[in-house]
Order: C-alpha cells, then sequence, then structure tokens
C-alpha cells in the first residue's frame, strides 16, 4: 500500500521536539504501539486522514484531555507522529516518510494488524 504524501503548508508553524529520523527505535514504536489507543490513533489517521494536520478532536476519543496528551505524547517522543502548535491546539499527523525510511514495511504491519 502506498500512503498519502502529506503536502506541508509553507506558514505551517515548526514541529514540535521529536526524535530525527536516525534516533527512532523499533522497541520505542512498538512500545507505543502496544496499547490500543494509540494504536487507533495511528491507524485512524493512516487510514481516514485527508489533511494534513489533525486536532485531538478529531478523532472522537471519549476520555480526558490529560489522557489524550499523554498518548500523543508518548507517540510524538517515541516517532511516530509529528506534532505542531497552532494557537492552543496541538495538530498531529504520522511520520510516513520517516517511519518507511527507518522501518520499510512497518505501516502496512499497523493497518494489517489493526484490521
Amino acid at each position: 500500500m502506498s500512503w498519502k504524501v502529506i503536502e506541508i503548508p509553507v506558514d505551517a508553524p515548526a514541529p514540535l521536539p521529536e526524535p530525527r529520523v536516525d534516533e527512532l527505535r523499533l522497541e520505542n514504536v512498538f512500545g507505543v504501539l502496544a496499547d490500543p489507543l494509540r494504536l487507533g490513533i495511528v491507524r485512524k489517521l493512516l487510514l481516514e486522514s485527508e489533511a494534513f494536520d489533525h486536532t485531538c478532536g478529531w478523532f472522537g476519543l471519549d476520555r480526558p484531555k490529560s489522557t489524550l496528551t499523554h498518548h500523543f505524547r508518548a507517540l510524538r517522543d517515541a516517532g511516530v507522529i509529528r506534532q505542531r502548535q497552532y494557537g492552543l491546539e496541538r495538530r498531529s499527523h504520522v511520520r510516513v516518510e520517516d517511519l518507511e525510511a527507518r522501518f520499510p514495511g512497518l505501516l502496512r504491519l499497523v493497518v494489517d494488524r489493526a484490521a
């Protein structure tokens, strides 16, 4: 499966701190994806996203904001998603190109496993 290439708007804010591609560790990625909620977030972004970035509200998750913040931070710290700060909200997307470069085929496994 080929993934959509995300067009980054020229006026998009800089990403929040994240690991470089060469710092991505498979055990960290697997660790964060072992959580069903985080796996669902990544799967939804990969399969249903038509836009560049999404706020936490787009996911329709019935969880406290502090819990969602924790899960999105874990995904960002492991290098699975990229987040940008737009005023008071953070928007996220999967680092498709970086993950495919470092771990070819991983995202296909994520989608197949979650199905």
